[in-house]
C-alpha cells in the first residue's frame, strides 16, 4: 500500500480528472478508489468522482498493492448448466468468488473456467473484461449461490452486457428472510450506494440524493415459517448487494447474513445448529435472449442442500 498526497490544482475541475492530472493514475483507477472510499480531500472522504474540487485543496489517495495481472487457470470443479461456442451458464457454489481480487487472487470461477475451456474443449473466455476478469458480465456475491452467465465471445458479451444496462435480463433469487413482509407483495425502490457509516457496506440512501444507483426488487412471499418466511425476489437493476440491502431495509433481513441482519433470537439455535453462516440466498432462475441466435434461453438451478436443509427444518415449526 502507498499513500499519494499533495494539493490540487488552482483550476477547478472535477475530481477524478485532477486527480488523475496530478497523481499519474487513471480517471477510471481514481473513481475504483473513491468507490472504495481510499481518497480524501482536504480531510473529508470524497464520494463523487464528478464533484468540483476546491482550488488548491489538499488530497491523500490510498494505493493498495497491485494483484497479479492474469488469472491463471485451475482445476476447480464446476456445475455446467449450459454451454455453447458462444457462452457458458454455471451454477456457482457459495463461498466461491467470481474473479480475481484484493484477498482472493485465485481459487475464483474465472480460474476454474479458464481451466475448463482449455482442457474440455471449451475455448476461451471473451477478454472485453480484462486479464483478471474475462467473460464476467455480472457477478453473484462469494456467498451466494445460483445462476451466472459468462462470455466466450467478445460478440456474446457485448450482446449480454446490453441487456443488462437495458434490465431486460429475467433474474429470480430465492431468499429466505427474518419475519414475514407485509403485504406479502411488493416492489422496493430505494437507491443503493456505499454506506456513509461504514464503506466497506451498501446501505440505502436518503430520498432525494443523487448518491448510489437506482435499484427495484419485486418480493413475493411463498412460505411463512414461525419468525421467518421463504421468498422469490425478481430483480429489474442488478446493484451490489441489491436483494441483501433491500430486504434488510424494510426490517426482514436474510437470515444467516453477517453483515446487514441479525436473525431473531427464537431461530439462532437453529442457525448453530445447522452451521449456517451465509445470506440464505440463490440464484434460481436465469433468462435471456441468446446473443448470437437471438434465441430466449430461460435456465433454472435447484435450491442447493444447504438452504434446502434449512427451510425444511423452518417448515418442521409449522407441524
Amino acid at each position: 500500500m502507498s499513500l499519494l498526497t499533495g494539493t490540487l490544482p488552482d483550476k477547478p475541475s472535477r475530481l477524478d480528472r485532477a486527480l488523475a492530472d496530478v497523481s499519474g493514475l487513471s480517471r477510471e483507477r481514481i473513481k475504483t478508489l473513491i468507490a472504495e472510499g481510499r481518497v480524501q480531500i482536504a480531510g473529508a472522504l470524497a464520494t463523487s468522482p464528478s464533484a468540483k474540487t476546491g482550488a488548491g485543496a489538499s488530497y491523500v489517495v490510498d494505493v493498495p498493492p497491485a494483484a497479479p495481472a492474469e488469472a491463471v487457470p485451475q482445476d476447480i470443479p464446476l456445475d455446467i448448466v449450459f454451454e455453447d461456442e458462444h457462452l457458458v451458464v454455471v451454477n456457482k457454489s457459495a463461498g466461491m468468488v467470481v474473479h480475481p481480487a484484493a484477498g482472493n487472487p485465485d481459487g475464483t470461477l474465472v480460474n476454474a473456467l479458464l481451466y475448463h475451456c482449455a482442457h474440455h474443449g471449451g475455448g476461451q473466455l471473451s477478454g472485453i473484461g480484462g486479464v483478471a476478469r474475462p467473460g464476467i458480465v455480472h457477478r453473484i456475491d462469494k456467498d451466494t449461490s445460483g445462476l451466472l452467465v459468462v462470455a466466450k465471445t467478445d460478440a456474446a458479451h457485448e450482446g449480454l452486457a446490453a441487456q443488462f444496462a437495458d434490465h431486460s435480463i429475467d433474474r429470480a433469487y430465492c431468499a429466505v428472510v427474518a419475519g414475514t413482509p407485509e403485504p406479502e407483495q411488493g416492489t422496493i425502490a430505494a437507491r443503493i450506494g456505499r454506506s456513509d457509516r461504514d464503506r466497506k457496506k451498501m446501505a440505502v440512501l436518503p430520498d432525494g440524493t443523487t448518491r448510489g444507483k437506482h435499484a427495484i426488487t419485486h418480493y413475493a412471499v411463498q412460505e411463512c415459517y414461525p419468525h421467518a418466511s421463504q421468498i422469490e425476489c425478481r430483480l429489474e437493476t442488478g446493484r451490489t448487494h441489491q436483494v441483501r440491502v433491500h430486504c434488510a431495509s424494510i426490517g426482514h433481513a436474510l437470515l444467516g447474513d453477517p453483515v446487514y441482519g441479525r436473525a431473531p433470537a427464537p431461530l439462532r439455535p437453529l442457525l448453530n445448529r445447522l452451521g449456517f453462516a451465509r445470506q440464505a440466498l440463490h440464484a434460481a432462475e436465469l433468462g435471456f435472449l441468446h446473443p448470437v441466435t437471438g434465441e430466449r434461453v430461460l435456465f433454472r438451478a435447484e435450491t442447493p442442500p444447504d438452504m434446502r436443509e434449512l427451510i425444511d427444518e423452518l417448515a418442521r415449526f409449522n407441524r
